[in-house]
């Protein structure tokens, strides 16, 4: 559960060429003459990827790199590559003749109505509902919720082919006001506007080069707080590195160029700032962000009286501080300062030493995720083996009750005000769609606001929760979701996903995906793996920088359980992951090339030693490590996908998916990993890239790219792995 004190998505996509398919193909127009081709062993002939005589240097380690040609996006020729490989990709797909039934079922359960977690400001309701099919939800308001709800703002109106998306949104305590951001293409990159409630038209006001922001409003309702970068030169738009992040105010009704610069740090080129203004409206709160490190820093500053000094609280950088609320002067956090599954502590401002802070809710043997004030309560959201609980507690911290959930499952919600005596959150399992639920404060109730109606039967599928060994002996929880009455003898096709890193959490959720993978006789399998934050710090730690092995050694353990317990076999067996997770997958092929069926990376980090010089990539050096680092280039080096390809091994069928706007990870990893692979594919499995264009990290991606996905996806499956699908 994500607890939250404002209701504010703050979502990411990203993004590198800025290309539409059309400019794609007519650089291969341009450039056919110049695509040669390489015949495979194999039914498959791959585009020549040129090598070029490019070597570094790292601490007199000499490291080739053939194919840096690919990192410099909107060149021709990388164009024309990009074309070649995704005709390649696509008439291989189009092949399968159980793609267009595998489309056509994911359109048909997609085709449902799904509804956000309410929030209120100002006495009014707001929340998000997605029709079925619409590439964007639409966000709705309603004085009563049994009244008829007004649009307030429809993304799917924004761009014809829906992908520009709602990325963030903060409403005035008043209602009046709507600040909100909007992403093209999946970008990173954000634009904030401003709307009036009322009569749902924008205001004059625009704000650029918003990226890792979100806005707060002052409680007059006269203007936010934001971060921002400067703006970037067209060559360093979308793959240039983020340093030099500043906070800002912005008077509404005022241009950009006068905002009103709060705080920077030009000595300190990695901080970032996070500024929220207090329920009470008297202090902004400033989180300083360093990469994605697990650490922060607090600042504050007093609303009250103009031109006050910002007060530096928590300055050591010694543990992650979350700010929760604040009773007057008293400010509450979460943090894992002696507490790696975290607790909640009390900071009295006017006598801030560490001597008189005091523990509210002590650590408990489960890993405390999130923790709002709501209805003069503590809603504590905590994770029990990587599935939801939900505990209540008074202010001073005597627990009050366990929140009933049905199931084994995922929460999110439990937002609002601290006088609120109605709070509203989601819950979702692998077989559950997100149903939203109306908690009342005062007697623990929860009543059903919204349930979805999908077309299944939820009975005919379980989910079971299993514990398996690593290779060092750390015990691993793995959930697993099927079909009721599978027959058990090895020859299931089965998908093992994961991702262990950044202290992100794995629990359960419903996706039409992996529906759709289990109609078809799929046995669906996600690992909790080390570097995640499934049980708090040392989880995470477990499987950081020189102990990332740890997490590669997990998922190869959960691949052999799966085997052992005669879920799957080999031939049977796909694993799949994007990003962090994207990485995942290329260490498990090139380390266990024989173990797996198929593979499906997605917008993965391939390149372990050039990660950090693209976009928000340095701040990946807290829980990588970093290749200018001697000791740290050695691990890199030692399961960087891209580096240890060796030419002539037989790798499994491999779809590695992209796409051309992702500032987050650059498309360039996939690029070069996919254009090794090939050269080294010493069998006859397929070495396909599929390169989304107009579309980023994932975020804000239209229903109608993701249900074209999902369908390459097990495609491509069908076809690795030999399955045998029943007409729907």
């Amino acid at each position: 559960m994500r607890l939250i004190k404002t209701f504010r998505i703050f979502i990411a996509g990203c993004a590198v060429l800025a290309l539409a398919l059309t400019s794609i193909l007519n650089a291969v127009a341009q450039n056919q003459n110049h695509l040669d081709v390489k015949k495979t062993d194999g039914p498959v002939t791959y585009p020549v990827s040129k090598k070029v005589d490019h070597v570094d240097d790292y601490h007199d380690a000499k490291v080739a790199d053939p194919y840096r040609w690919l990192e410099d996006l909107d060149t021709s020729e990388t164009r024309a590559w990009v074309a070649a490989q995704n005709k390649l990709t696509f008439s291989y797909l189009n092949e399968i003749p159980v793609r267009k039934q595998i489309t056509d079922r994911l359109t048909k359960l997609w085709n449902y109505e799904r509804y956000s977690v309410p929030f209120t400001e100002g006495g009014r309701y707001f929340y998000f509902k997605n029709d079925g099919l619409q590439n964007q939800s639409v966000l709705y308001t309603v004085a009563a919720l049994d009244g008829a709800p007004r649009v307030l703002l429809d993304p799917n109106k924004l761009s014809p082919d829906g992908t520009v998306a709602l990325s963030g949104l903060t409403v005035s305590d008043d209602g009046k006001l709507m600040a909100y951001g909007l992403s093209t293409a999946g970008s990173d990159w954000q634009e904030w506007k401003v709307r009036d409630v009322e009569t749902g038209r924008d205001l004059a006001d625009v704000i650029k080069w918003v990226k890792f922001s979100g806005a707060s409003w002052t409680p007059d309702g006269k203007g936010f707080f934001y971060s921002r970068y400067a703006e970037p030169t067209d060559a360093a738009m979308m793959a240039g590195v983020n340093y030099f992040q500043k906070l800002y105010f912005h008077r509404v009704g005022t241009p950009q160029s006068e905002d009103v610069m709060i705080y920077e740090r030009p000595d300190e080129k990695e901080w970032g700032f996070g500024g929220s203004v207090t329920e009470d409206g008297r202090y902004l709160v400033i989180s300083v962000w360093k990469g994605s490190e697990r650490k922060n820093r607090v600042y504050y500053k007093d609303l009250q009286s103009k031109n006050t000094a910002i007060v530096k609280l928590l300055d050591d950088f010694d543990a992650s501080y979350r700010f929760v609320d604040n009773d007057g002067p008293v400010f509450w956090f979460t943090t894992d300062l002696d507490a790696p599954r975290s607790k909640v502590i009390a900071i009295d401002t006017r006598k801030s030493e560490r001597g008189n802070w005091k523990v509210v809710v002590p650590e408990a043997a489960e890993t405390l995720e999130g923790v709002n004030v709501v209805g003069d309560m503590f809603v504590t959201s905590y994770l029990k083996d990587a599935r939801a609980q939900v505990k209540t507690f008074r202010l001073d911290g005597r627990p009050v009750r366990e929140v009933a959930l049905p199931g084994i499952g995922t929460v999110t919600g439990f937002g609002g005000k601290r006088r609120d005596r109605e709070t509203f959150y989601s819950f979702t399992g692998f077989t559950i769609p997100a149903t939203i639920y109306r908690y009342d404060i005062a007697s623990g109730r929860s009543t059903v606001f919204r349930q979805p109606k999908v077309d299944f039967n939820p009975q005919d599928y379980e989910t079971k929760q299993v514990f398996y060994t690593s290779r060092d002996g750390t015990r691993v929880p793995m959930f697993i979701t099927h079909k009721k009455g599978l027959k058990f003898g090895g020859n299931n096709p089965t998908y093992l996903y994961g991702y262990g890193g950044f202290d992100v959490s794995l629990t359960p959720a419903f996706s039409v995906g992996n529906l759709v993978w289990m109609e078809m006789g799929g046995v669906y399998a996600v690992a909790n793996l080390r570097g995640g934050g499934e049980y708090g710090k040392d989880w995470h730690q477990a499987g950081m920088k020189l102990k990332k092995q740890n997490v590669f050694d997990d998922f190869i353990a959960a691949a052999e359980w799966l085997m052992a317990n005669k879920y799957t076999s080999t031939p049977k067996l796909a694993i799949g992951g994007g990003s962090n997770g994207g990485l995942l997958v290329g260490a498990a092929i090139t380390q266990r090339p024989e173990l797996f069926g198929a593979a499906l990376p997605a917008v993965g980090v391939m390149d372990m030693l050039r990660f950090h010089k693209f976009t928000i990539g340095w701040g990946w050096v807290s829980d990588y490590g970093s290749s200018d680092n001697p000791e740290e280039f050695k691990t890199l080096y030692a399961y960087s996908p891209l580096h240890n390809l060796k030419p002539g091994t037989a790798y499994p069928p491999t779809l590695i998916t992209t796409a051309d706007h992702d500032d987050r990870v650059v498309p360039a990893h996939s690029f070069k990993f996919a254009a090794a692979m090939q050269a080294a594919q010493g069998g006859t499995a397929p070495v396909l890239i599929r390169i989304e264009t107009k579309a980023g990290h994932g975020a804000g991606k239209p229903t109608s790219k993701v249900i074209e996905e999902a369908a390459d996806r097990w495609g491509f499956l069908v076809r690795a792995l030999n399955m045998s699908v029943p007409n729907s």
